[in-house]
């Protein structure tokens, strides 16, 4: 409700508590001004009376505005960037509408996991268009829900937190999507031909970042649950 909303301290209290004793007060100074202007927009759709889960769906429907747009001739990868760079607005923004109004439920939690998984499909649906090898996106694509999936039962079998931090989290998804993209539509500028190298590149990229940091992840949750047996 709009009377219960949280202040920026009970905010940031509220989603460390949600993200494994993580507290954004303490957070690098380009991660914390990220979350403090999702608060900021989460308070006002909140005031708004706006719940998460239409800021969950609108982020998906920007997820899959991606692929759509990559195949314009000359400015499709940079809508197909920008449409990401929105989607992770969205994404951010409904778990800040969900904290500050005190409205998080285990259901929007899994809400919001599937938009993720969704979102990050219609990314590498854009990267096979403009010429990735199939079997690279597939490993990325595959990989990627791999991380989550071994974090989620690793909590289900008493790992209390989020284990660790990898370099293959969701945020580095986004920044390969986003500067993949970039990318590959600048080189598309100066020649067409190397538009598909570029985007494979990218592919390659994300799938090295999401293999370590799987490995991390599994290197973590084995030490964790073993010291805790």
């Amino acid at each position: 409700m709009v009377g219960t909303q949280l202040n920026w301290d009970q905010y940031a209290t509220a989603w460390a508590r949600l993200h494994g004793g993580f507290d954004p007060r303490a957070a690098a100074p380009v991660v914390r001004a990220w979350l403090r202007f999702s608060y900021h927009v989460g308070y006002i759709l909140g005031r708004l009376r706006v719940g998460p889960t239409p800021v969950t769906v609108f982020g998906v429907l920007l997820c899959v505005c991606v692929p759509l747009l990559v195949g314009r001739p000359t400015d499709g990868p940079f809508l197909g960037a920008l449409f990401v760079l929105l989607a992770a607005v969205a994404d951010s923004v409904d778990g800040a509408v969900a904290v500050a109004t005190n409205r998080t439920t285990r259901l929007g939690y899994v809400y919001d996991s599937i938009a993720d998984r969704l979102g990050e499909v219609a990314w590498l649906v854009a990267f096979w268009l403009l010429g990735a090898p199939g079997a690279v996106v597939a490993a990325a694509g595959g990989l990627s829900w791999l991380h989550e999936y071994v974090r989620a039962r690793a909590v289900a079998a008493g790992m209390r937190e989020i284990g660790t931090v990898t370099v293959g989290e969701r945020p580095t998804r986004v920044c390969v999507a986003l500067i993949g993209l970039l990318v590959a539509g600048l080189s598309g500028l100066i020649d067409t031909d190397v538009t598909a190298g570029t985007i494979t590149m990218a592919a390659t990229v994300w799938v090295l970042l999401a293999g370590f940091g799987l490995g991390q992840l599994i290197s973590t949750v084995r030490r964790t649950l073993i010291n805790a047996g």
